[in-house]
């Protein structure tokens, strides 16, 4: 593929934010020069994220695999010795094969994760090979499975509302959400609602952009959302505010609601959050008197204890106020399965294998698991950064006796672990499908240019380990291209067909649905089940109750690790050069004698993090935060927040609980005796990879 000087092609961007933007990329001698953004998508508008714009420093920088490799030094040397595809893929192939006939398939255990890949990447011929092969299944739940599970048992996943009609909106309420960061493309719409006269409320422990901006910012103490959300619910059954006559048209359990909401008052919920009970109660004045009101449910509330149950209180407010049936009136959590998409072309049914809990890798490769992992292949994710219990992820992957295959773009934390790495193509050298879930718009993704080096994609991999483990059949889609094919003849009516024709595809309720005009609940009986018994039945306490904090005398600050502009999650952090500062509160530093630039250590009893501060009342007291998805490079010792996180699971949905990391900070060094050392440290990041 040969494209003239100065050539642009139109594309999308399939990376993990709701927003799936349309994209130009801008070519000089077939390679990427510049990316911007298009105007397919009209959501996008035509801008994008700094983040993607440094996307081609990612194609072509040091960090990029190139070639497959084996291993030489010690794992998390980067030592690596390069070979061809064919040594390589029969390499994994004995793996897989001399793991099977000695423990079993399950012995194999794929690890992956999809946010940053759309329908053709992951789940076709991957999926394909590990269901034949009989593998361990992975349950993907570092992410949204809490918030999923809560809105597919109260709505069955009704869409939701989408970035366009928050500027009819009159109150808004950002909860647990920091769109600056990550779905920029709403705050146009939060703004213009603004100018429009809409109040805007922001339910975060942290001073986020908008916040700043809000008529009101409730920063509440990290797992305490139930408590808020069960208040405002008090206030709307107990004022007579609730919206009986909808309630009893279109929800059931509701009566079982309002009897665990009772006994949060004002006063009892601001004591458990560390907040003033009237900014709670202005909080549920101005939500019970608006209308349009729109609740923007994100998903920092649900990485704790009490994340399920929140989710389930916050999505309840607009059935229980009701505030259906209006355009910028409703709730937006995830849009992704507003397509009823089912994914017809893996082409193999699921096995009834055991399930792994992607959070629980640690445990897996350490514990007495039966059969014991003997082969890990990661591929579409980087677990040393992204999983919790860091220290003993990295203690698993140490193991001389599993064979790990990590199949990447870049050399990533993980990658410097791997017996076998495997150069994957990014989006801008293969086919793909984005998928947004803020707006609902579905995308094809075309390739711009050659693939980098040998780089290859997901879909031609798989298909080849297929055959040479001998799990293929006839009619299977073989490549890329067949298989792209295969998912457009999946997709429901009329989308594929705009697909063809390079157009953005809706479903058939359209782009802006009204939720209970042009939407309504996907459960079985088509009503809004307010108090599901299965979330009941896996809440510790039953659903819609609160679990303390885990807080301790030794460990008494509460370590929360958000999103920020700079990666989408652990992705892109590789062109990161600066050390990562641990943010602080003015109050919370004084205690502890520690000043802006110091070199502190942040600790409890699975790790420590060295780094520097960064003292802001960016943050509420007794809450600290480093910033998600870092790599090792990014602090002075090489672990990251994630390193004091716990493998414990929420409440629902048995999702991830890293802001349950309870932590103490202390000074190490003063801030000019910190800058010496910076000044002494070599430019850059570490060397990729030691080349033999």
């Amino acid at each position: 593929m040969t494209r003239p000087a100065g050539h642009q092609v139109a594309t999308a961007c399939p990376l993990d934010c709701p927003d799936s933007c349309s994209l130009l990329v801008s070519l000089a001698d077939s390679r990427v020069v510049a990316l911007d953004g298009g105007h397919a998508n009209p959501v996008t508008g035509g801008y994008i994220c700094g983040k993607v714009r440094r996307f081609g420093e990612r194609m072509y920088g040091p960090d990029r695999l190139l070639r497959p490799g084996f291993r030489l030094g010690p794992p998390g040397s980067g030592e690596f010795r390069w070979v061809s595809w064919e040594e390589a893929l029969a390499r994994v192939a004995d793996a897989m094969r001399e793991a099977r006939d000695g423990w079993g398939p399950e012995s194999v255990l794929p690890y992956c994760y999809g946010g940053s890949n759309g329908l053709l990447t992951q789940d076709t011929t991957d999926a394909r090979l590990f269901r034949r092969f009989g593998a361990s299944r992975l349950a993907r739940t570092l992410c949204a499975s809490t918030t999923g599970a809560a809105n597919q048992a109260i709505y069955g996943k009704m869409p939701s509302v989408t970035y366009a009609d928050y500027a009819h909106a009159k109150l808004i309420v950002i909860w647990g959400a920091n769109p600056s960061a990550s779905g920029i493309h709403l705050v146009p719409f939060v703004r213009e609602a603004q100018r429009a006269g809409a109040t805007l409320v922001v339910v975060d422990p942290r001073a986020t952009p908008l916040a700043r901006l809000a008529d009101l910012h409730l920063a509440l103490r990290p797992g305490t959302d139930v408590a808020v959300a069960l208040a405002l619910h008090r206030h709307l059954f107990e004022h007579g505010l609730a919206d009986e006559g909808f309630l009893a048209a279109h929800a059931t359990g509701a009566e079982r609601l309002r009897a665990r909401a009772r006994e949060w008052t004002f006063e009892r919920a601001a004591s458990v959050a560390g907040l003033e009970p009237g900014a709670i109660a202005a909080l549920a004045g101005m939500y019970a008197a608006a209308s349009p009101a729109v609740i923007r449910c994100g998903w920092g509330l649900e990485r704790n204890r009490n994340g399920g149950n929140a989710a389930a209180a916050i999505l309840a407010l607009p059935a229980v106020a009701g505030k259906f049936g209006v355009r910028g009136g409703g709730y937006t959590l995830s849009n992704s399965g507003s397509w009823g998409i089912t994914k017809s072309w893996i082409g193999a049914e699921e096995p009834p294998t055991r399930v792994v809990n992607m959070n629980h890798l640690g445990r897996m490769l350490t514990g007495q698991a039966d059969p014991p992992v003997k082969v890990l292949f990661v591929y579409n994710c980087n677990p040393l950064a992204t999983a919790p219990h860091q220290n003993l992820v990295r203690k698993g992957l140490e193991r001389d006796d599993v064979t790990t295959i990590v199949f990447d773009q870049v050399m990533t934390d993980t990658a410097r672990y791997a017996d076998v790495v495997l150069p994957a193509t990014t989006f801008l050298e293969q086919y793909d499908f984005a998928r947004a879930y803020g707006p609902i718009s579905l995308q094809m993704v075309r390739p711009v240019i050659d693939a980098v080096g040998e780089a290859r994609p997901n879909v031609d991999v798989f298909a080849e380990l297929e055959e040479r483990l001998g799990l293929g059949q006839p009619d299977d889609p073989k490549d890329e291209l067949e298989m792209m094919l295969r998912v457009i003849d999946g997709l429901p009516d009329g989308v594929g067909d705009a697909l063809r024709a390079d157009a953005p595809a809706a479903p058939p309720f359209g782009d802006a649905p009204i939720q209970f005009v042009d939407v309504f609940p996907r459960t079985p009986d088509g009503k809004i089940h307010l108090f599901p018994d299965d979330l009941d039945r896996q809440a510790p306490l039953g659903l819609f109750t609160y679990q303390p904090d885990p807080a301790t005398d030794r460990h008494p600050l509460a370590l929360i690790s958000p999103s920020n502009e700079k990666a989408i999650s652990s992705s892109l952090y590789e062109l990161v050069r600066k050390t990562a500062a641990l943010t602080i509160h003015p109050d919370d530093a004084h205690t502890r004698k520690i000043g802006e630039g110091d070199t502190v250590r942040v600790f409890n009893d699975l790790g420590t993090v060295t780094c520097h501060a960064a003292v802001s009342p960016v943050v509420r007291p007794g809450t600290v935060s480093l910033p998600k998805g870092l790599w090792g490079r990014h602090t002075l010792n090489g672990s990251t927040a994630n390193a004091l996180a716990p493998d414990t699971l929420s409440d629902i949905g048995a999702g991830a609980c890293f802001n349950d990391a309870r932590v103490q900070v202390e000074r190490v060094a003063a801030a000019a005796e910190s800058e010496a050392a910076r000044a002494a440290e070599p430019e850059g990041a570490p060397a990729a990879v030691r080349v033999h």
